[in-house]
Parts: C-alpha cells; sequence; structure tokens
C-alpha cells in the first residue's frame, strides 16, 4: 500500500512539474528584423535577454514596450538600465502604450509592427510569460512569425510550483488568462464542440 502510494504522490508531482514546465515555451534563436521585448520588467531578465540577443547579432534593433512610468515610459527606463550595463542605446527604441493586459498589447503593437514592415520577431517575456505571449502575439497579429525566446525569472520555480507562494500565484494566473485567452479567441468553435454540433 505504502508503494502504491509513493508511486502516486511521484505521478502527481510530475504531472504538475509538467503543467509548471509547458508554461515556459523556449525556442532556439534565430535571426530577425526585431527584438521586441513586452512590459512588465524594465531592470531585470527580459530587458537583458533582449540586450544580450541584439548584442550576439540575432537582430538590428530591440523594441521595449511598456506603459507610462513616472516621468517616461517603462522602455525609457529600460534603455537607460541597460546603457548602465554598458550596451549601446542606438541598440534600443521605446514603445509606449497604455494596454493593460498582454492581449491588449498585441493589438497596440500590431500596427507599430506593420508599419515596421516586420515579418519575423524575436519576442522576449519572462519565462512563465512566454507560452501565453506567444499564443496571444500569433492570435493577434497574423502574418509575422514570432520566436519565443525568454528571460529566466529567478521567482517562478516550474519544476515544483506547488511550493512556494509566489511559484504558486504565477502559475494559477498564468493557466487561468492561457484559458482565457483561447476561449476569447475561438468561443463558438469551442461552444460547438462542447455541444456536439
Amino acid at each position: 500500500m505504502g508503494a502504491l502510494l509513493l508511486v502516486a504522490l511521484i505521478r502527481w508531482q510530475t504531472t504538475l512539474s509538467f503543467l509548471g514546465r509547458y508554461l515556459i515555451y523556449s525556442q532556439a534563436p534565430q535571426s530577425a528584423d526585431i527584438i521586441l521585448v513586452l512590459a512588465g520588467d524594465f531592470y531585470g531578465p527580459r530587458v537583458l535577454k533582449a540586450a544580450e540577443l541584439a548584442k550576439q547579432g540575432y537582430a538590428p534593433l530591440v523594441l521595449i514596450s511598456g506603459g507610462p512610468y513616472d516621468h517616461g515610459t517603462e522602455g525609457d527606463y529600460a534603455i537607460a538600465f541597460l546603457a548602465t550595463h554598458g550596451y549601446s542605446k542606438r541598440s534600443f527604441e521605446s514603445f509606449g502604450h497604455n494596454a493593460r493586459s498582454t492581449i491588449e498589447e498585441a493589438i497596440a503593437l500590431r500596427r507599430e509592427l506593420r508599419r515596421r514592415h516586420v515579418k519575423r520577431v524575436i519576442l522576449v517575456t519572462s519565462d512563465f510569460h512566454s507560452r501565453r505571449s506567444a499564443i496571444v502575439f500569433r492570435l493577434f497579429c497574423p502574418g509575422i512569425d514570432f520566436i519565443s525566446v525568454p528571460g529566466a525569472e529567478p521567482y517562478f520555480h516550474a519544476d515544483r510550483w506547488w511550493m512556494d507562494n509566489h511559484s504558486r500565484a504565477l502559475f494559477y494566473s498564468e493557466w487561468t488568462k492561457i484559458f482565457g485567452t483561447i476561449l476569447m479567441a475561438y468561443p463558438k468553435d469551442l461552444i460547438g464542440r462542447l455541444l456536439g454540433s
């Protein structure tokens, strides 16, 4: 009986770990027209990851998305932060907006990416946010190839997310929003399948 309980416990941990790791969608970087950093982190893993990708020559420009902050935008502060870490300001541009969700951010950026005639984008966000971001940007910015290359988030532990409050909160938030995005994008199709029509 104890052996069966142990096997069940191991399987549950494996399943929970898989669900945590699934949120992280990381692809090999490829040459792109632009590197896009999503809002929400102007002095941490996202912007540093994007700066390194630009330094390695994957794209000629990093566009940093973000809302208003203090007397500028998140992007303005990110560029200043990167300059203090030895990166050239010429490699970065800020794109300000008032989006309050990833979907609103994708819609705000869609016109800008089209204006720049962008065909391929390296999409940089925090690792726990990368799966949902890739889904959202592919849904709301059709015709653009998005390559997901997230920055490592030190406070999200995908393999044991249920063991700390911060990881647990991020896990539930991301999974809830993934389901919300899918329901928002495909309501008729999903409802038809559920009703068997």
